[in-house]
């Protein structure tokens, strides 16, 4: 396993050239929709208020684009097709986002009000409905001998992508302690389909489309779904521990909802007694307090779910760079997606 340079917390250049680069194919896309979930999923992207204002609020981080576009450089392919490949994932992406804040009931994202929250449970599941067809339909039109590939690549990460969040949501019902309890193998499973599948697709589909030689193809996609393993990772200790001036969410807003996340069910794995104490802090029907909330936060920290969590993301960030370096790809690229890959590591948001 190669050794890279320590990874740095502030964006890379590479994110803000591949958003320039995507963004007006990306807008275009949703002028085309309906007024009503065009001004929906136009909230979404944070390029407006609720109210229709145009808004520079905070837009999402633009991982999975700069990825696709990344990803189609790194195979010695014009940009066309990594355009198009990220338009695709970033409604993709968008989607899933708008209905999984439904299903968790998620009141707040990116310092606003979620989609169902400012405008209805009824028009947000219908602007997911929209971001999805349009999504599928946009990587269709990208065209070409290898644009039915793509489509069928797309739709095995969205297949991936439902199986990951329906185990997601009947982990929510499983105990915290004693053999029906989720254990650490169960959630990686989860997690690379409801956020491996997709990153992988992101750095498949480009190169996919741009007709690349299947190793490559197939090294890229394992590189994304290792980074989306990372990427997880690092969002459940954000769930946890996160700034909440940063992330947008109140503080250990995972463990006041519950949720079976890494750290946790790593400290229930690695100490029997935090483990009771976890149970009986999270498995009670009364609503979690600020106090409890914080009590469970150390107890999980105390116990190494903290440090087994970030172990596991840089394991599976030296993974993705295991992949980038198995095949030959263009150098200039594959030294940003491995910036790329550093970022997501460290990232505060």
């Amino acid at each position: 396993m190669t050794t890279h340079a320590a990874p740095r917390a502030t964006a890379p250049q590479a994110l803000t050239r591949c958003r320039a680069s995507v963004e007006p194919a990306l807008r275009a896309a949703v002028e085309s929709l309906h007024p009503q979930p065009r001004r929906m999923a136009s909230f979404s992207l944070g390029w407006c208020d609720a109210d229709g204002t145009p808004s520079a609020g905070p837009g999402g981080k633009g991982v999975r684009q700069a990825l696709a576009v990344l990803a189609t450089e790194a195979a010695g392919a014009p940009a066309e097709p990594g355009v198009a490949a990220a338009v695709a994932v970033e409604l993709i992406h968008t989607f899933s986002l708008v209905h999984d804040d439904i299903m968790d009931g998620d009141e707040r994202r990116r310092h606003r009000d979620t989609v169902w929250k400012a405008f209805g449970t009824g028009p947000a599941v219908l602007t997911g409905d929209a971001l999805f067809a349009l999504g599928v339909q946009t990587l269709a039109r990208a065209g070409g001998p290898h644009g039915a590939a793509a489509v069928g690549r797309l739709a095995e990460a969205l297949g991936d992508l439902v199986h990951g969040q329906a185990d997601d949501l009947l982990f929510e019902s499983r105990p915290w302690t004693g053999p029906g309890a989720v254990g650490i193998a169960e959630y990686r499973a989860m997690a690379d389909r409801k956020t491996g599948a997709l990153l992988g697709c992101a750095m498949a589909l480009g190169p996919l489309l741009a007709g690349a030689a299947p190793p490559v193809v197939g090294a890229l996609s394992e590189a994304g779904r290792r980074l989306g393993l990372a990427f997880q990772a690092v969002d459940d200790l954000l769930g946890i521990w996160g700034d909440p001036g940063t992330t947008g969410k109140p503080v250990h807003s995972d463990l006041r909802r519950r949720k079976r996340t890494l750290p946790v069910l790593a400290a229930t794995a690695l100490d029997s007694t935090a483990a009771e104490r976890l149970a009986g802090l999270l498995g009670s029907p009364e609503p979690l307090s600020t106090a409890a909330a914080a009590a469970a936060s150390a107890i999980v920290e105390a116990a190494g779910g903290r440090e087994f969590t970030m172990e596991e993301a840089r394991r599976q960030v030296a993974g993705a760079y295991d992949c980038l370096e198995s095949v030959r790809l263009a150098e200039g690229a594959r030294e940003e997606l491995v910036e790329l890959c550093g970022y997501v590591l460290e990232r505060r948001v």
